[in-house]
């Protein structure tokens, strides 16, 4: 796999607030990100740090502000194409990894590039990430028949397959022991270096928290950036 070479891609979000009726869970929330950089989201739990995450990940409209991606508001597009463009900009790794039971390891990879019909070599991308993620030999196995970890290596092949510019990420190793949670981090850090995307991480691990350059530290709605300089 060849370290991606375009670092143009950019995360912008101005001013951003999220209310649940008379409760304000992110209140006048501003950062820019760019290719390459690392991000921890850390804070109490209720502190609004999912919400940020799925208001990044588009999943979630903010109440005020802006996000920009690529210099695109995601917002401004039609449900169709806000769609499109979040299969092909952003992957998502959650605490739990919704693998589909009844498909094959390789075919739960492959599911984000089904909405793109112009991808000849998807199949050998996928068989590449499945390589990269250990798991070559697991390629025909359903998810019931692997292990935690492998399960949520198999949620981050799938995160990558349509090499996304912003990779999120829910309490990646939350489910795990500490010795499968430290090998998927290396994991993903390695990966992130050779994609070098914008690679996002929410989770209350302080050990994880430390290895990323920057952190975003939630409370009472308000955001704190830190630069920690990672691992």
């Amino acid at each position: 796999m060849q370290e991606t070479t375009d670092k143009t891609h950019q995360l912008k979000i101005s001013n951003l607030s999220k209310d649940f009726g008379k409760l304000q869970v992110l209140r006048n929330v501003s950062f820019s990100f760019s290719a390459g950089t690392s991000v921890a989201i850390t804070g109490p739990s209720g502190s609004g740090k999912s919400t940020l995450l799925h208001i990044i990940g588009t999943l979630e409209e903010p109440t005020n502000g802006q996000v920009e991606i690529n210099g695109t508001d995601p917002f401004d597009l039609s449900e169709p194409e806000l769609a499109r463009y979040r299969n092909a900009v952003i992957g998502f790794v959650f605490q739990d990894h919704h693998l589909l039971p009844q498909y094959s390891v390789l075919e739960n990879v492959l599911i984000p590039t089904f909405a793109f019909k112009q991808q000849p070599d998807a199949s050998q991308l996928a068989e590449e990430l499945l390589k990269r993620v250990g798991l070559t030999d697991r390629m025909s196995h359903r998810p019931a028949e692997l292990s935690g970890g492998e399960r949520q290596r198999v949620a981050i092949a799938r995160a990558l397959i349509n090499k996304p510019n912003i990779l999120l990420c829910d309490e990646p190793t939350g489910n795990l022991d500490a010795t499968t949670a430290a090998t998927i981090a290396d994991l993903l850090f390695e990966l992130h270096r050779i994609e070098q995307n914008i690679l996002i991480a929410v989770t209350h691990n302080l050990e994880l928290a430390g290895r990323f350059e920057n952190r975003l530290k939630l409370a009472d709605g308000i955001c704190t950036l830190e630069t920690v300089g990672g691992k």
